[in-house]
């Protein structure tokens, strides 16, 4: 298994003011190791996010997150992900097929696929050229309801035969990263686990930071 470190992805939440979250994000970015930061958005009664408010949130957070070298990614929308030059998109498995979603975002962008529980869903996105594929549930959320529930042997199983990143995904908090840590993820999707953290995004950043070190050495 991989002794390279795992690393944060984080998530927006689904309903953010982009000003006032900008002061959010600085503080969690403050605090330790971002790899990524995921913009999904959701309208009321989870219905999609409005263009423009994809539009006005990237161009108020991608800036920051570039300012910190993390990377920013569009969730379920690979064209404005292309048209507004983000690093890259996310698509489930109810979104475009993969090809499409490539098509629109080109060649050279990040694009991860959700696999939820499925082996064979992931191994068929890495077949098709994904850049990472995320696994999940792994615990209850009050993000959304999950599709699945998956247990961290699928994350071993994958980081032992295939070279391309896995990422988990789902209720993941400080109190409960490590063991997917030592299953072999290589980076860990949180969001409500840092930004309802009960002392803050700041506290929640460095905690997982911590956690991830430390149990990325024993694997």
């Amino acid at each position: 298994m991989s002794d390279q470190s795992c690393r944060l992805y984080l998530i927006t939440p689904p309903r953010i003011e982009p000003l006032a979250f900008a002061d959010t994000l600085k503080a969690a970015l403050d605090a330790g190791d971002v790899a990524s930061l995921q913009l999904r958005l959701k309208g009321e009664k989870e219905t999609p996010p409005d263009a423009d408010a994809i539009r006005k949130a990237t161009e108020i957070l991608m800036p920051l997150a570039h300012s910190y070298e993390v990377a920013f990614l569009i969730n379920d929308r690979p064209d404005l992900a292309a048209e507004l030059d983000a690093d890259g998109a996310h698509i489930g498995q109810t979104d475009l097929a993969y090809a499409e979603a490539r098509e629109l975002l080109g060649p050279d962008k990040i694009l991860g696929v959700t696999c939820h529980d499925s082996r064979h869903l992931a191994m068929e996105a890495g077949e098709a050229g994904a850049d990472y594929v995320a696994f999940g549930a792994f615990y209850k959320t009050d993000t959304k309801d999950p599709i699945s529930m998956a247990e961290p042997d699928i994350l071993t199983w994958w980081s032992e035969l295939f070279e391309l990143p896995c990422v988990a995904i789902g209720g993941i908090t400080a109190n409960n990263a490590a063991p997917l840590v030592r299953a072999g993820a290589d980076f860990l999707a949180v969001s409500s686990g840092v930004w309802s953290h009960e002392d803050g995004p700041a506290a929640a950043i460095r905690a997982l930071n911590r956690i991830m070190m430390e149990e990325g050495k024993a694997r």
